[in-house]
């Protein structure tokens, strides 16, 4: 009887370490599956802005934003993230990388070697981008002076040091589907539907997160505290929170920073600016259409000051 529990144990210790490995190997995107492109630099411009590329890649302290060396500290509850290279130094970035490396880092987060990136880099967001805007972007990037220069290892304590690990919160966070047109809304509500929720990656940090680190869908765009720590407080978007806030009031505050009541953004926030105030106006518009569209959700209230 022992000798058959023994066996059950050890089997079933096989079947979940075959099941954990299955759904742990890291996704990628094959070259082959990649069709025949001509790149569109105006549009991966656009795309670079939208990102945000530099708000998180530009080397610090630097007035030349289109130095991607990297080496921005990103605080979270999990350690301390070194935003990387992401210029086209053949060593030290993504020079070497092929297109379907790039695809697949934004939309799998795998690196060209095969392991899991952090969702620190946002991904999950990225994932809703179209394939065309992510070849443009990787086109433009291409373009950028290369700068030298490895940025240091993550900050990380040892239980998050496994990058394996990170294929699990892949499997529970990371579906993999694009973001679909909604028929019923103009052209205009549908493009800023998808630079807000893809390129612009927005929910990422006005959103909750739980215990592991996912966005609390029920409260997406609600606000919560600072993913870099301390007091700050991340503002609730839906009209909840900026309910009075016209259109032409969110525009203005991608455009220059400026706020309705006299005062204007900082922090992370400036550095988001800095980079949409570069995009088309149009954009800004339908990035404003959109948020301005948002039901009111109730969030995480901010502690008193």
């Amino acid at each position: 009887m022992l000798r058959r529990l023994a066996i059950l144990v050890v089997a079933l210790a096989i079947i979940a370490f075959a099941v954990f490995w299955f759904i742990t190997t890291p996704a990628t995107v094959a070259a082959s599956t990649l069709p025949a492109y001509t790149p569109d630099l105006a549009n991966g411009r656009t795309m670079f802005f939208a990102g945000g590329c530099a708000a998180c890649h530009a080397v610090p302290d630097q007035e030349d934003k289109t130095r991607l060396g990297g080496g921005l500290a990103l605080k979270s509850p999990f350690g301390t993230f070194y935003a990387p290279n992401i210029s086209p130094h053949p060593s030290d970035g993504i020079g070497a990388w092929n297109e379907a490396n790039f695809v697949t880092a934004m939309w799998k987060g795998t690196s060209p070697g095969g392991s899991h990136y952090y969702p620190a880099f946002p991904y999950p967001s990225y994932q809703r981008m179209k394939l065309d805007d992510i070849r443009d972007l990787f086109a433009y990037l291409k373009t950028l002076p290369p700068v030298a220069g490895k940025v240091r290892d993550h900050d990380l304590p040892l239980q998050f040091r496994l990058r394996r690990l990170v294929g699990v919160w892949k499997f529970l966070f990371l579906d993999g589907r694009p973001l679909a047109p909604d028929p019923r809304k103009s052209a205009q509500w549908n493009r800023g539907a998808y630079l807000v929720n893809g390129p612009g990656h927005c929910a990422e940090c006005h959103s909750p997160r739980n215990l592991l680190g996912g966005i609390i869908e029920s409260q997406r765009f609600a606000g919560g505290p600072d993913p870099e720590g301390g007091d700050g407080f991340v503002p609730n978007i839906t009209q909840a929170g900026i309910g009075k806030y016209s259109e032409r009031d969110i525009e203005r505050i991608l455009e220059s920073g400026d706020t309705p009541d006299g005062d204007s953004v900082g922090g992370a926030m400036a550095r988001v600016v800095a980079n949409s105030s570069k995009l088309p106006a149009e954009d800004r518009a339908a990035m404003a259409a959109y948020v301005k569209s948002l039901p009111p959700v109730a969030g995480p209230k901010p502690p008193s000051k």
